[in-house]
């Protein structure tokens, strides 16, 4: 770890009680979902960390607790240094408070997580989906989410394929 590393993650260990892992020479520090907006705070007024470089998550499917890492990658432009926070949550109704009030841009990429994870952000002033139609059923980057399937049509099983592919009636 960067020695200049060492206090944030001591400090969040001892405010948060966070672990926290080194892999590839980046900091992964835990904090509990009802800890993340103190945490967020924190890091930006207390160790500069101004620049919310991205929010995402993992899905661990077929595990289900916790079944979901949403992720916060952190940036300190005026230390030139990088903290990604992960914060566990359960499978069954994931919620996450929202951050929108520490950065701006959780704005945007919390409507992303909703709508491609189905992550929940409690507080968020418009949550809606962004990407996809309101009317769209289950979150496509889940690892459940059913995959579409087209036979590829090569010159050995063109006919075959070509009789169950579905044409635009004219």
């Amino acid at each position: 770890m960067e020695k200049s590393l060492e206090p944030i993650v001591k400090d969040l260990n001892g405010k948060f009680g966070a672990e926290h892992e080194e892999f590839r020479n980046e900091v992964h520090c835990f904090i509990k979902p009802e800890q993340i907006v103190e945490a967020l705070t924190l890091l930006r007024d207390k160790h500069q960390f101004e620049l919310l470089s991205a929010l995402t998550a993992v899905d661990y499917y077929p595990q289900t607790s916790p079944r979901f890492h949403v992720i916060y990658q952190l940036t300190s432009i005026a230390k030139n240094l990088s903290v990604q926070l992960r914060v566990p949550v359960e499978g069954d109704n994931p919620k996450v408070p929202t951050v929108t009030s520490i950065y701006k841009t959780g704005m945007w990429r919390e409507r992303e997580l909703l709508d491609m994870f189905g992550i929940e952000f409690e507080g968020h002033p418009d949550p809606r989906r962004i990407l996809l139609p309101e009317d769209t059923e289950g979150y496509p980057l889940r690892r459940d989410f059913p995959l579409g399937y087209e036979e590829p049509q090569f010159s050995f099983n063109y006919e075959e394929i070509d009789l169950r592919k579905p044409y635009a009636k004219e």
